[in-house]
């Protein structure tokens, strides 16, 4: 598939988003004529600079306001067509985008301006020149796909055809299946964003709120489906206005990009099948994530995370063979201590660990989408576990089973083979711990749809629900991912960028499945587990809410539990105090809920908000 990216796209001068887009893999750029305007190089220093990183020049925009108006103006258009196409030649790029008038258009009618269109396609002839016309979702008169290929077909030159847009197609509701009938050799050029499902109007939903693909809610596999059907072979394009990725760092952002349009073309090679293109190709197949394999908790001094793990029953299986690391387990949870280059560390979650039927063919996959690699030193013996490094730092890593489970579901080993390398552990122990239940990873502003890229592209783990929660500090925005199963659900949260005590404003969590959670609370409780104290005006609003027994919301209360409820079940759960950027769940999920009691998140963050009480976080485990 040839790639292709909008210099808008990406933060920097023109010759920096260049480079960047040729580190990043791609194969040509369209030049945003802001960009150039402003750029210190000339035209033909940039077409050299270009042809030296590899990259095809391959679009000139926008061209403004061109049809649809009367013939003082349009003589006006053929005047700055003239210079537009001069330059153009200076550069050696031979399609312009030319999109539907917005400003100035004052005739509405087909034949007024496919003869524009026409006359504008004789003079860009005589130039080498193709006009690629497009329909703005924002147009005065044309906003509809289907009309602008009517009116470029009315023009009836070789130069006029059409531009394809998918943001201006989707936004609008349209129906992108009439895309097959356009003859592919008019189809000039193809354009891509996605974008989240927003009621507002369309022109600032476009200018700010375009996304990569796989980051919003269009179907664009679908969408690319179709133009793949027409036949249409020439550069597949980003055009992405986004207030964040013009300020986030531009060589991270290309390669993002690029990430993005590798995972549509996996999507749309899957779809087409033995219809596929021969240049699209699928990546490799590893057959999902099978649920969590480890949860890792790194910090300079990890004693108060082992005091609380004792205490909820978790066994210490021993100490790491070459490293300052423990491990900790209780029913199918495994958690990894790390000490190691720790210092000044509070505890955090350092890494996720995740069971896969093939390791290899996943690690594989996670190159031809240029995710950056954890490493992590391994000695003689030892079990080098394949990794990548995820938008927020988190390291996340796979290994296979020992069994050699595939992707028709069998079941995962109970041990994973790198348990072996940890000596000296207790046996076993029963535990009311069951599993985990959810991670919570706390994600940077700018980082959160890189992110839901990063999980949905490279370990199929697909966003399916997102929320929003208010909080002391702010809006807190989650995003959760799951896996097809539910073994692996991870909310991703992001706030404000308030800092408290030169933290961020939002800690991580661990939440960890139990199927009695009144019995793990009275006796965690009793052991000196240091759980985060719920106000009392909390439980008078469940009674209101909730038609609960006297004795059960009593319960509640004196253990500080709270509490869900929807049509196919019941969600019970408690928190621990926060220590460093880290606290605890324990939940209990009865019958199928499948939440993760939003409603109580504002009661949860209020509650660590009055905790701080200004002189930092609590201990977790009662002195």
């Amino acid at each position: 598939m040839k790639t292709s990216i909008a210099t808008v796209c990406l933060s920097g001068t023109l010759s920096e988003k260049l480079h960047a887009a040729a580190a990043a893999g791609f194969d040509g750029v369209e030049i945003f004529e802001p960009d150039l305007v402003g750029s210190p190089e000339s035209p033909e220093e940039i077409r050299a600079l270009a042809a030296r990183l590899g990259l095809r020049l391959d679009l000139y925009q926008p061209m403004r306001d061109v049809e649809g108006v009367d013939e003082d103006a349009f003589l006006d258009v053929l005047r700055r067509a003239e210079a537009k196409f001069a330059l153009m030649r200076r550069l050696g790029i031979d399609v312009v985008l030319c999109c539907s008038n917005v400003a100035t258009a004052t005739i509405d009618d087909d034949d007024v301006s496919a003869s524009q269109l026409r006359r504008l396609g004789e003079l860009a002839q005589d130039h080498g020149i193709r006009i690629a016309f497009e329909a703005l979702a924002w147009g005065r008169y044309i906003d509809d796909y289907r009309r602008a290929w009517r009116i470029a077909e009315l023009a009836d030159h070789p130069a006029v055809g059409v531009c394809l847009d998918s943001f201006h197609i989707l936004s609008r509701g349209h129906d992108p299946s009439a895309i097959e009938a356009i003859p592919a050799e008019k189809i000039f050029f193809l354009q891509l964003a996605d974008a989240p499902a927003l009621s507002m109007d369309v022109l600032s939903w476009s200018r700010h709120h375009r996304l990569f693909p796989g980051e919003g809610s269009f179907d664009l596999a679908r969408f690319l489906t179709h133009v793949v059907r027409a036949g249409y072979t020439g550069p597949v394009s980003l055009e992405v206005f986004n207030d964040t990725f013009r300020q986030t760092d531009v060589r991270q952002t290309a390669v993002h990009a690029r990430r993005s349009l590798r995972w549509l073309e996996d999507a749309v090679a899957r779809g087409l099948a033995d219809d596929r293109p021969q240049d699209y190709e699928p990546l490799p197949a590893f057959g999902g994530p099978r649920g969590f394999d480890f949860v890792e908790i790194k910090a300079e001094d990890t004693s108060g995370i082992e005091a609380l793990l004792e205490i909820v029953g978790f066994t210490p299986r021993g100490k790491h063979r070459t490293k300052p690391v423990t491990l900790w387990t209780a029913g199918e949870a495994r958690v990894v201590l790390n000490e190691q280059h720790a210092r000044g560390l509070d505890p955090h979650i350092a890494a996720l660990g995740f069971a896969v039927p093939d390791a290899d063919a996943l690690t594989r996959r996670a190159a031809e989408l240029g995710t950056p690699f954890a490493y992590r030193r391994t000695y003689e013996g030892e079990l080098a576990l394949e990794g990548a490094v995820a938008p927020d730092g988190t390291e996340i890593f796979w290994s296979s089973s020992a069994d050699g489970a595939t992707a028709d579901g069998a079941a995962l080993r109970d041990e994973p083979l790198w348990a072996a390398e940890f000596e000296h552990g207790a046996a076993v122990q029963e535990s009311p711990v069951s599993g985990i239940d959810h991670v919570s990873l706390s994600q940077p502003w700018q980082a959160i749809d890189e992110a839901t890229l990063f999980f949905a592209s490279v370990l199929e783990l697909p966003t399916t629900s997102s929320t929003e929660v208010a909080s002391p500090r702010g809006l807190v925005q989650s995003r959760v991912i799951q896996s097809r199963d539910g073994s692996i659900r991870i909310p991703l949260n992001v706030a404000p960028p308030i800092l408290s005590g030169g933290r961020a404003a939002l800690p991580q969590h661990v939440a960890f499945a139990c199927d009695d959670i009144v019995a793990l609370a009275r006796t965690a409780r009793s052991r000196g587990m240091a759980a985060l104290p719920i106000p009392q005006n909390y439980y008078d609003d469940l009674a209101a809410r909730f038609d609960l027994d006297d004795g059960f919301l009593a319960t509640l209360r004196e253990l500080d539990l709270v509490y869900d409820r929807e049509s196919e079940g019941e969600y019970l759960h408690f928190y621990t105090a926060t220590v460093g950027d880290l606290f605890c769940e324990f939940v209990e999920r009865r019958g199928r809920y499948d939440g993760y009691g939003a409603g109580n998140a504002p009661v949860r963050l209020s509650a660590q908000r009055a905790g701080e009480g200004g002189a930092g976080r609590a201990d977790i485990v009662r002195a």
